[in-house]
Parts: C-alpha cells; sequence; structure tokens
C-alpha cells in the first residue's frame, strides 16, 4: 500500500471514529426534571415543578397515537425513512428563504431539532450542519420511536412548559392519552415557535395553525370528515390549569427523596380521593374544638402496599403545621403499642390470655402511672385490661416482661424512632414514653396480621417484607386480635348482633396532655391508621383517640370493600379464625384467675395454647385453709377488687387464719418518693395506704420505730418524713406486722 493510501486510510479511520464517538452517551444529561408521582395505575397524583422553573417531566417510553400522528404530519412528512436529514426538505427550505429574502424555514427534521434541544447552541449555518452529522449519528443508536419520545419529552410548548405530558396536564387538565384530534394537534403545532403563538398570545394564529394541520391530516386519509369537523370546532385551551394535588404530602416526600424521577406509588387514585374527603370533612368539624391537624393511612395487609396516604388534611387550608406530613411526624405513641406486649407475653408463655393482672396504684422510682379514669380495679384479666387500655396493668406486664427486650422487639416491628436506650424510655415505654409515626405503627399492625396469615406462603414479597418480624406465634397472634374486637366502638354498634358490621381489631392511644390521639384497626385484608391533634403540639382537653380517631377510622373502613377472609385456613369471612394446626396443646384454665389451673381449682375452662404457656404459673390464689377451698387475693388487689365484685367473699376460714392479713397498697417496697410543695410552698407530706383483709381491725402505725398513729376502716396515714431512707411499719391488733421501705428524695419538687 502507497504511501498516500496509507494516508488517506488514516484519515477515514479518524473521521469513522470521531463520527462513532460525536454524539454523547445522554443527550440531556444534566436537565433537571419535576418529580412526578402517580397511583398504581398510572395516574397522575401530583408533580413538583424542576430546579430550572420548568413544568418537565421526566421522558416518556409511549406516545399517544394521535399526537404522533399530528406531530409527524406536521414536523416530518419523511421522518419514517430518511437518515437523520431530509435533503429534498433542506433544499426546499433554501429555496424559500432566498425568494423571501429572510429565512422561514430550517428544513430540519425532528431528528435535527432533538440534536438542536440537546445542544442549546445559537442556530446558525454552522450548527445547522453540526447538527445535520449528529442527527445521522442518533438514527443509527436510536430507533425512530425513541427519536419521537426524546421530541416529545423535550420540546417547548409555551411559557415554562416542556414535554407532551406536562402540556397535556397545564394546557388540558388530562394525560396525553386522553388527548381529543383537536388537542393532540394543537400540542403539535406549538412548539414550532412557542414563544410568538401559544394558548395565551395570538390565538387566532394559533388557531389558524392547528386547523390547517387538520386539514392536512383529513386530506392524507388519516382523518375522517366528522373528526375533522369536530376538532375544528374546539376551542383552544385558556389559561395554564393547575395539576392534580392528590396525596400533596407524600409528592413533597419524593420530590426531597427521589427528585426528578417519574414514582408509581402502590395509591389507589379513587379511594385516596374518598380518603381524602372523609379527612377533611372530619378536620373542618374538630377544627371547631381546636383540633386542626388529621392524618389516615390505608395499607393492603397481605402486600403492604400503602392505597391511600394523607399526611395531613386540608393541606389547602393556610394554617401552622398545614404541610407537616403526620405519617411521617414521630409523636408519642400513648397507648397504641399495648397489643404488641400483650403478644410478646403471650407468645413467651409469661401469661395466659384471661391471666389476672394487679390493677393497684404503684410507685417505681417516682413513676405512678394512672388509669385514664383514675380509678383501680384490683384485679383485671390481661384481655380486659388491652380492651379497656389500662395503664397499670400494662406497666405490670412491661415490668414482667423487660424494657429492653420490649424495646428491641418494637424495632423490630418497624418501629425505627425508637432510637434512645431503654434506661431512658422505662417503663413509660408502654404509656407513650417513646415515638411512632402513624406509618410505621399501622404497618405493624399490618404485618401482625400478615403474619397470621401467612403460613405455607410462596409469596416472596411477603416473605421479604415479613424478614425479621418477632411476633411469629398465630395462636398469641389470635387472642390479641380477640381481645382488641372487644373494644368499645364510637358508634355503639354491636357487631355481635348484626352480621353485616364489619368485625374490627383495634386500638386506641392518647398521649400525656391530649396532644395526639390515635386509632388503629386491622382485618385480614386492611389496616387503617389515624391521628389527630395539632402538628405543633399543643394540646385539646377532649382530644382521645376515642372520641376523634376512632370515628374518623370507622368511616374509613366502610369505604372498603368487605374482606374476603379467604387466606387459606386463617381467615374466613372477613375474620380470624382460632388456629386449628401448629404447636399448640389444649389446657384447663382457672375460669377465675385466667391462670394454669392449679391444685384447688374447681372451675375450669379449656383453652388451645401454645406450648410454651406449660411454663406459666399455676393458679396462685386458689388454696386450702382449714379444710376449705378458697380464692383469695392478696389483700391490695382485694381491698379494690371487692367493691367491684360483689360476688368476692372473703371466708371466714381465711380471715381467722394469719395469712397475709395486711399489705401496703402505698409505696411499693424500694421506692424513690418525690414530696410536692404546695402553691404557699408548705408540704403537706405523703399519704401512706394499707389494705386489711379485716377493714374493722385497728391498726398502729410507726415510722422508723416511732409510734405515728391508728386507723381503723380507712387504712391511711399522712406523713412527712425527712430526705432520705425510711421504713414503716404497722401492725394490727391481732399482732399481725407488715414493713415497708422506702426512700424520700432530697429535691422536693
Amino acid at each position: 500500500m502507497t504511501r498516500k493510501a496509507k494516508i488517506g486510510m488514516c484519515a477515514i479511520s479518524i473521521v469513522l471514529v470521531a463520527y462513532i464517538f460525536c454524539l454523547p452517551r445522554n443527550l440531556f444529561k444534566g436537565t433537571p426534571y419535576s418529580t412526578v408521582v402517580t397511583d398504581r395505575n398510572g395516574e397522575l397524583l401530583g408533580a413538583r415543578i424542576a430546579e430550572d422553573g420548568q413544568w418537565r417531566f421526566p421522558p416518556s417510553d409511549t406516545l399517544p397515537q394521535k399526537y404522533e400522528t399530528a406531530l409527524i404530519q406536521f414536523e416530518d412528512r419523511w421522518f419514517r425513512w430518511h437518515p437523520g436529514v431530509n435533503p429534498v426538505s433542506i433544499f426546499r427550505a433554501a429555496a424559500g428563504n432566498l425568494r423571501a429574502g429572510r429565512v422561514i424555514s430550517g428544513g430540519s427534521t425532528i431528528t435535527m431539532q432533538v440534536i438542536r434541544m440537546s445542544r442549546g447552541k445559537d442556530r446558525t449555518l454552522l450548527q445547522k450542519c453540526i447538527e445535520a452529522i449528529l442527527a445521522t449519528r442518533l438514527e443509527l443508536r436510536c430507533s425512530k420511536q425513541e427519536i419521537l419520545g426524546l421530541y416529545a419529552s423535550h420540546a417547548p410548548f409555551g411559557g415554562n412548559v416542556v414535554g407532551l405530558e406536562a402540556a397535556s396536564w397545564r394546557y388540558f387538565g388530562r394525560p396525553p392519552t386522553e388527548l381529543s384530534w383537536g388537542e393532540a394537534a394543537t400540542l403539535a403545532v406549538l412548539p414550532n415557535a412557542p414563544s410568538d403563538i401559544h394558548p395565551g398570545k395570538n390565538r387566532e394564529k394559533l388557531m389558524a395553525k392547528r386547523n390547517r394541520l387538520l386539514r392536512a391530516l383529513l386530506e392524507t386519509g388519516k382523518l375522517d370528515s366528522l373528526d375533522f369537523e369536530l376538532a375544528c370546532d374546539e376551542p383552544l385551551p385558556g389559561k395554564p390549569v393547575a395539576l392534580p394535588q392528590e396525596a400533596p404530602h407524600l409528592t413533597e416526600w419524593h420530590g426531597k427523596m427521589n427528585p426528578r424521577k417519574k414514582i408509581r406509588t402502590t395509591l389507589d387514585f379513587h379511594l385516596q380521593r374518598q380518603v381524602e374527603a372523609v379527612a377533611d370533612r372530619w378536620n373542618d368539624a374538630f377544627s371547631r374544638a381546636g383540633i386542626h391537624d388529621l392524618a389516615a393511612t390505608i395499607l393492603d395487609v397481605r402486600t403492604g402496599d400503602v392505597l391511600a396516604y394523607v399526611g395531613n388534611a386540608n393541606p389547602g387550608r393556610v394554617r401552622p403545621g398545614s404541610q407537616v406530613d403526620i405519617l411521617r411526624a414521630p409523636r408519642s405513641t400513648g397507648s397504641i403499642l399495648k397489643p404488641f406486649l400483650y403478644c410478646a407475653l403471650l407468645q413467651d408463655g409469661d401469661i395466659l390470655p384471661n391471666t389476672l393482672l394487679p390493677d393497684i396504684p404503684i410507685n417505681i422510682n417516682g413513676f405512678s402511672p394512672q388509669n385514664f379514669n383514675r380509678e383501680f380495679a384490683g384485679a383485671v384479666p390481661a384481655a380486659d385490661a388491652l380492651a379497656r387500655s389500662l395503664n397499670v396493668p400494662s406497666v405490670h406486664m412491661l415490668r414482667k416482661y423487660g424494657v429492653p427486650k420490649f424495646l428491641d422487639l418494637l424495632r423490630k416491628c418497624g418501629l425505627n424512632t425508637l432510637t434512645r436506650s431503654a434506661s431512658d424510655y422505662g417503663l413509660s415505654l408502654i404509656l407513650g414514653g417513646g415515638e411512632g409515626t402513624l406509618l410505621d405503627i399501622t404497618e405493624a399492625y399490618a404485618k401482625l396480621s400478615a403474619r397470621y396469615q401467612d403460613a405455607d406462603t410462596t409469596d416472596d414479597k411477603r416473605s421479604d417484607r415479613m424478614f425479621g418480624f418477632p411476633l411469629k406465634d398465630k395462636m398469641a397472634i389470635w387472642y390479641t386480635f380477640d381481645a382488641l374486637k372487644e373494644v368499645n366502638r364510637p358508634d355503639e354498634i354491636d357487631w355481635r348482633l348484626i352480621s353485616s358490621v364489619r368485625k374490627v381489631a383495634w386500638k386506641t392511644g392518647t398521649s400525656y396532655g391530649f396532644r395526639d390521639a390515635w386509632a388503629v384497626g386491622v382485618t385480614p385484608d386492611y389496616a387503617i391508621g389515624v391521628w389527630t391533634g395539632n402538628a405543633q403540639g399543643q394540646g385539646v382537653p377532649g382530644l382521645t383517640g376515642a372520641r376523634t380517631a376512632g370515628p374518623v377510622m370507622f368511616d374509613l373502613f366502610n369505604l372498603l370493600p368487605q374482606d374476603t377472609g379467604t387466606s387459606g385456613p386463617y381467615a374466613r369471612n372477613g375474620w380470624f379464625l382460632e388456629p386449628m394446626y401448629g404447636d399448640y396443646m389444649e389446657a384447663e384454665v382457672c375460669s377465675k384467675s385466667g391462670h394454669l389451673k392449679g391444685l384447688y381449682c374447681e372451675e375450669t375452662d379449656t383453652l388451645r395454647l401454645s406450648r410454651k404457656a406449660i411454663k406459666s404459673e399455676p393458679c396462685p390464689y386458689h388454696r386450702v385453709i382449714d379444710g376449705e377451698r378458697v380464692f383469695l387475693l392478696p389483700p391490695s388487689m382485694e381491698w379494690y377488687y371487692r367493691q367491684l365484685h360483689p360476688e368476692y367473699q372473703v371466708p371466714r376460714s381465711a380471715r381467722n387464719a394469719r395469712i397475709e392479713s395486711m399489705e401496703f397498697i402505698y409505696p411499693e417496697g424500694g421506692a424513690t418518693i418525690y414530696i410536692p410543695r404546695q402553691l404557699d410552698g408548705s408540704i403537706r407530706g405523703v399519704t401512706f395506704q394499707l389494705a386489711h383483709r379485716n377493714p374493722g381491725s385497728v391498726v398502729f402505725w410507726h415510722l422508723d420505730n416511732e409510734f405515728v398513729g391508728q386507723t381503723r376502716f380507712i387504712h391511711q396515714m399522712r406523713l412527712i418524713p425527712k430526705p432520705g431512707k425510711h421504713t414503716v411499719t404497722v401492725v394490727d391488733e391481732a399482732g399481725n406486722s407488715r414493713s415497708v421501705g422506702f426512700n424520700i428524695a432530697e429535691n422536693r419538687l
């Protein structure tokens, strides 16, 4: 090969390599896009404007046929056949420009226009040549359909509207797939001169240009005469319309977490609108009482999909906190976590469904929980304590289970906002001492329902979602749901009497100071969570889960179809069936105490229980005294219990026996007591309280071995101990004695 041939080959190679690599891999790299959020079916929920202030939706893979046909007819009739450059069009444009003495046409193909939009260079002859070269290279890389998609996604449509999808929503309020022939033709001609002719400027010229395109479609047989006449009669759009604003808080969240993307959510557009209407209506009513914010969500139990998302009702109403997404905001949990503790204790065999729990005053290092009604029942079955949301028995349960263990369980249930240590939370964790989000807590309830139904499933999606969920025992979950279905409903409907009424296992919660009201309900198919309150944290007297969040929750359940309950042997007719298979046993349980049958229990029930239940304590309250079988509670529990249970009688044999005749109700042994000062600065002291099986007995009181007084019938004594450790001893007239040690804190409040 000659030297000249080699140079020629080298030159050709260089040109060929340059041609191959002349086109950037991503034509529109760095172009900012709007964040677009749709429902599960692609229905637009909302969008956020791009960083450069343009409404520019992310590129779409498909184009509606009407727009595609109109675009090719108007911009580039030979688009399907040319290699990126149409010599005939360029020659015709050059001739026309010469005749007019000015540039009236550029002869650019759609492919060349895509290149020009991606480069953003001035329109000069040199740039036109470069565009032609790059257009041929683009044709080699992309299909014709992909090139049309690039054009439609980046063409200017007037004002700050870029791209077909944004233009369709801004001008016509609907997606491109629903455009009429007249609307498709309007959008096809708009990019031709978007700054001079658009719906807000030179409307007559725009109308004429659109109609010329429609006639061309008629003459080429792409449009029949009827469609042509109807399309020509269509008015031009007016001012740009607002984009949909469904689930605006979710759209805002995606705008921060997934900017410049199109996100298809699991929401159901039509259900979302219904839920928003219910939430807005209740929010209007609550606002008159000073409760300004409301959040709600609906989840599909089996998939975990969020079907409806109301971060805060009435977001368009100007008020402090309206833009706060309550669904993701950590709030004090109140009592909403109690079912998880009850279920965990059942799962571990530490309690049985109706184990009697103490409901008496307690003081643990200054922590003195109270029930909502400020009363005590003495002893309450565990299921009843859960259904009535009693605080004192719940604290006893948490004390038994352990705060560190319960905190770890909640985290495994998905409550990621519990970031402090167990010692920081203490026993108040079960009463709202921790914070959770409505979304996380509702998902945890949904997982509880899903876990109950997931035996022998091969659903990988569910398996991944349920990985690590700690509550697995179906019998424990079933008893939890069985207790929660007994919670008094706000509509006062007795589901037992009306078969058509949906059964719901639900729980309410109210935080300290009436700042947060919760209600979460679950069925085999759905989980619904509702929160009411004020985003800025102001408390409102009367703000409780039962009065506010509960009614909203049941209204939302009424929007849903009846549960199918067809998930294998675990649900039917919309409710959970008692497990019939698994590692369970049948055991006799004391009817009065709820414990496993003891040696002296007479009345029993047979229950299906987890195998671990065998380790729970046998009935400690039935015993034999002087040959008589008796049911005897500890004095402190008995003192309150018999006030509510007139059938409870202390046998004479027990009264005469020298056993547990007295018990301190307050304080608990080892308690640290803080003595508050009154408004006038005085100190009134601490009231010690004692329970005696025979209230008529005289009791003598001693503080650190010094006699301080005596009581009869009502055994209470007010004392003012100095800071430090002390002991109070009581002796009754029969010679029975009892002592309790405690500590008075140095800092008197």
